[in-house]
Formats: structure tokens, sequence, C-alpha cells
């Protein structure tokens, strides 16, 4: 936990200036592919994705150390060569685990956070999925169980291999020459982002291309298809927490609601997309047609509300790596307070991503999380032991607190203003 959160600590502010220097490159290159509230979004996305993964909110069904005790007939000596086992092994499993969770319903609530942008760039690649409560696809690591990997290996090449999958979501570079015949490269993953009916399914590589090749799936990336990039059923929201859920939630519902016990039964593992015909027909879901003619999500946006979404982030990132740098601290304190922390940071994504969507009621989740900040500060006397550092953050953190309810309700009211203006227009037509 410890470790990780100091790996953070130094990945986080390279990811968040590479997505920023992509945003520079495409507004000085004429083709900006980075729109501000979608970046907001996956950074968002991204900070609770990482939140949830240092609290270790997740239960391991089949650990790996288990398999290696029953699995392995050979103990690899060389370091090396344990390491690059460790490194094909961790791929083959990616594949699978990222194929699974695009062609059966269940798993895909898992990934769709991921695919939600309209957009492709380097931001999207942080939308992970804070929705795998329970992991269950340990055992796709056998390769590496039967050379008798360690356990501690796989720990340290488990995160490498996921940040590498960082640089290849962008539109600014083409393909590659002959490296399009080993790795996964932007081209191929631009295939898999996109809604295309030639591209869809397609491309589940995650460092190595030729895993598609292999099993049928691999899609090259057409001169004549431009990809359009999303899902087909398009989340339109920017708040991350909900997307996670939705597609569970629809699947809840349609389980309830239709009259057939066989559909009950095989919703879950039906292929991603499909629905009981009863609930199709009476509780529609919208789904794009032509992927070529739809509006994306964007929600009207002043430069002022932009500017308090960054503000917003920007608190975020610095309270985030104070957690980060600071585990051993705070459950030195109170062992429940790093969870109490992960809380905090959930309700903050929600309340101002919720404000990004001009939902009104914004304001109450605003409301929620800033009273719990102010509690904790004045029940215990300090933020989480942040006097520390300096004597005046309780300070600063208080009236931020209280500015952001004051700011959050001020934007509620002028959302109220406007729907009532606009209502009042539509009626008098």
């Amino acid at each position: 936990m410890e470790t990780y959160g100091k790996i953070l600590l130094i990945a986080m502010p390279i990811f968040l200036l590479l997505v920023l220097m992509e945003k520079l490159y495409g507004h000085l290159r004429n083709k900006d592919t980075v729109r501000n509230m979608d970046m907001i979004s996956s950074l968002s996305s991204g900070i609770t994705n990482v939140t949830k993964d240092v609290l270790g909110l997740s239960i391991v069904i089949l650990s790996y150390g288990w398999l290696v005790q029953k699995l392995a007939i050979v103990h690899t000596q060389s370091n090396l060569l344990i390491y690059f086992i460790a490194f094909i092994s961790l791929d083959f499993s990616g594949y699978w685990v990222h194929r699974i969770a695009h062609e059966y319903n269940f798993f895909w609530n898992n990934h769709i956070i991921h695919h939600s942008s309209e957009e492709f760039n380097l931001a999207c690649a942080l939308r992970q999925s804070v929705a795998v409560f329970v992991r269950i696809f340990a055992f796709l690591l056998f390769p590496a169980a039967i050379f008798g990997v360690p356990a501690n290996v796989i720990a340290i090449v488990a995160p490498l291999h996921l940040f590498a999958q960082f640089w290849y979501h962008t539109q600014h570079i083409n393909k590659m020459g002959w490296l399009e015949k080993i790795i996964v490269t932007p081209s191929h993953h631009r295939v898999h982002h996109a809604i295309n009916p030639e591209y869809l399914d397609k491309n589940y590589g995650q460092i190595f291309i030729f895993w598609d090749k292999l099993f049928g799936t691999f899609q090259e990336e057409l001169p004549s298809v431009p990809a359009v990039y999303g899902i087909t059923r398009p989340v339109r929201t920017w708040n991350p927490i909900k997307i996670n859920f939705m597609h569970m939630i629809l699947l809840i519902k349609d389980a309830w609601r239709t009259k057939s016990w066989k559909d009950k039964l095989r919703i879950w593992m039906m292929p991603t997309g499909w629905r009981p015909a009863d609930v199709a027909e009476k509780y529609p879901v919208y789904k794009i047609e032509d992927v070529y003619h739809f509006e994306k999500y964007n929600p009207s946006s002043t430069p002022l509300m932009q500017a308090w979404s960054w503000f917003q982030v920007t608190i975020l990132f610095l309270l985030i790596s104070y957690l980060f740098g600071n585990l051993a601290l705070i459950n030195r304190m109170n062992g429940s307070f790093i969870y109490v922390y992960g809380l905090f940071i959930f309700l903050t994504v929600y309340a101002y991503t919720e404000l990004m969507d001009k939902n009104s009621f914004a304001f109450v989740w605003e409301l929620i999380k800033n009273v719990l900040g102010l509690f904790m500060i004045l029940h215990y006397g300090d933020w989480f032991g942040i006097s520390g550092i300096s004597s005046f953050i309780n300070t600063y953190l208080m009236t931020y607190f209280i500015f952001s309810s004051i700011v959050s309700a001020a934007f509620c009211y002028s959302f109220q203003k406007e729907k009532a203006t606009l209502h009042y227009v539509t009626e008098n037509v």
C-alpha cells in the first residue's frame, strides 16, 4: 500500500504533465483532441481509481501465490528471465481479461469507464475502473506460475505493465512501421476505442499485438474508415463514479423487469449490450445507430465554470498527494482514517463532476463533502496530521470548504434560473 502510494507520487505528476503537453501540442498544430471538461472527467476518474487501489478496496478470490504453490514445475533462477516471463504472462492475462470484459455483459461494467470518453487522448487512458471489487482472473497468470515466478515479482512488474499502456492513447502518432507487427501502437488502439462497426471488439492487446493476430481479433486501422470514439450507448455524464456503475444498474433493472426467468439468469453472461426482448421494447435505451452523425455530450459551460472545475481538480490533486505520501502517518493516527480520507476524495469527485453536469443537486454533495472536511479539522484539531507541514494549512482548508460550498450554491442557483428561463420560453413559444 505505502510502496504503491510512493510510486504514484512520482507517476501522477508525470502523467498530468504529459496530458497537458498533448493539449498544448494539439492546440499549436490546430488539432486539439482534448476538451476541457472531458479531460477533467478523465483526470477525476484516474484519481478515484488510484485511491481505490491504494486503499486495497478489492478481494482476490484466487491468489497468485496459491497458484505458484500448486502449479510451479520449475523455479527459474535468472533474474532477467523471471521478469521477462512475468511481463509476457501479465500481457497474456491482460489480453484475455480485456477480451472477456468486452464480450460479456457482467464484466463490461468493469471496463465501460475506460471507453466512456468520446475523445481519444492521453487523458482518457486514466479512465480506469473503481467497480472491480472482486478479482477472479488470477488463474490466467498460470504461465508465470508454472515457471515459479514469485508473487513479489508480479507485484513489481504489474504497475510497470499498466503504466506502459498510457502512451498509445493519442491521435498525434501515425503508424509506426515495423513496430506495428510487434507492439500495440496508437493506430492499433485507436481501432480498439472506436465504435465504427468495422472496428468494434478488436485489438485487445495491451503491450504486444501478436495476441490479437494469434487469437483472431486483430483489425488494422483503415484510411477510409476514420475512427469515431466512445461507446454505442453513450454515458452522457462527466461523473466517473456514475459511469462506473451505470451498466450494472441497467443489468439489475433489466433482470428485475423481464418476465422471463431464463432471461433473468442468462442476462449476466450474454454478449455485451444484450437485453431481454420484453424489457428492451418497454424500456428502450438510446443507442448510436449512425456513428458519423450524433451529438457528443457537451453541456454548455461558462469560462468561470471551467476555471472552477480546474481549481477543484488542483485542490484534489494536492490533497491526494498528501494522502499517498503520508499513508503510514495517517494509519498510525487511526486505522480507519485512510478510508475516511478515501470517502472524502470520492465525495469531492462526485460533487464537482455533478456540478459540471449542471445538476442542481450537486450542492448537496458539495455540502456533505465540506461538512465532513470541517468536522475532521474541528473535531480532531488537524487535517490528518497536515499541521506537521504548516500550522496554517488547516485554516486554508477550512476556508476552502466554506468558500467551495458558497460557490457551488451560486452555480446551482444559476442552473435553476437557466432552467426556469428555458421552461418559460418553451411554454410561451
